[in-house]
């Protein structure tokens, strides 16, 4: 089964754009994921204002051919404005990305609707999808709100994007992916985890910011979840690992993040292989 494996930037946030481009495509990835906007201080590169930076990103995506899957990211908060996020997709667009990744924190649903609505219209503007990814500790939790969200604002280019760790910790189940067209899974991010879910906002926090295993070295039921996927899904590895980078280059990181995802989805096209006609 082939499907493009793109290196999210999380997992080596400490390369520059560029940087991320040579790791990815030395270390056999198809596409990279770009952090154009902060969430905390320093966890993005200023690449929408430094144009020297940008037109650098864009060469070696050229010369490596490299494509970018999708950039982020973007919170619908309560004050946020739809119009504040157009020079990201202006950057977006010109990177070549095909869509943004968009959270909803906004606890008043009518007016998360109508952002998300407003949102989905701005990057359809510059052929980007808004995927939607849910987190364990906000309003917006699981599988089901994130579709509701979506059928609700009438976008219908918008996509579902699950995390496999917030999709674990939430608690939902795979079978809950088979409820929704197949066409929204745009593409879904892959990492694994160890142990029980924390029981602190604090320890989820901690664990898909900074502790995040490889594919196969957690207990997350990834191979479920993958299953109720679409076989050709593109697959974001997204595993930053604080205590990880301060032992292994980014490139190593990105190397062996690649080599355990690709394990994990041949034991996936294997047990899809092998599974009984239903």
């Amino acid at each position: 089964m082939t499907r493009k494996l793109s290196l999210a930037h999380l997992t080596a946030i400490q390369a520059s754009p560029p940087q991320l481009v040579n790791i990815a495509a030395d270390a056999g990835y198809d596409c990279v994921g770009l952090r154009l906007l902060e969430v905390t201080p320093g966890d993005a590169w200023p690449i929408i204002n430094d144009a020297a930076l940008l037109a650098e990103t864009k060469r070696v995506l050229t010369d490596r051919d490299i494509q970018v899957l999708d950039v982020e990211l973007v919170r619908l908060t309560p004050d946020v404005s739809i119009e504040s996020f157009r020079p990201m997709l202006e950057t977006a667009a010109e990177l070549g990305a095909r869509h943004v990744l968009t959270q909803g924190h906004d606890a008043e649903r009518s007016r998360l609707v109508e952002n998300f609505a407003a949102f989905c219209a701005l990057a359809r503007d510059f052929g980007l999808t808004a995927d939607v990814e849910f987190l364990t500790w906000t309003g917006l939790n699981c599988t089901a709100h994130a579709w509701s969200l979506i059928q609700e604002a009438d976008c219908n280019d918008a996509g579902i994007m699950i995390d496999t760790l917030h999709f674990c910790r939430s608690g939902c189940d795979p079978g809950e992916l088979k409820t929704i067209p197949p066409d929204r899974f745009h593409f879904v991010q892959i990492s694994d985890a160890a142990g029980p879910k924390p029981n602190t906002t604090e320890g989820l926090i901690f664990t898909a910011r900074e502790d995040r295993l490889f594919p196969g070295e957690g207990d997350l039921n990834l191979v479920e979840i993958m299953l109720a996927l679409p076989p050709d899904i593109s697959v974001g590895i997204e595993i930053p690992n604080s205590r990880l980078a301060q032992s292994l280059e980014p490139a190593d990181r990105a190397r062996r993040a690649r080599l355990a995802t690709v394990e994990l989805l041949r034991r996936v096209d294997e047990a899809r292989t092998t599974a009984p006609m239903r």
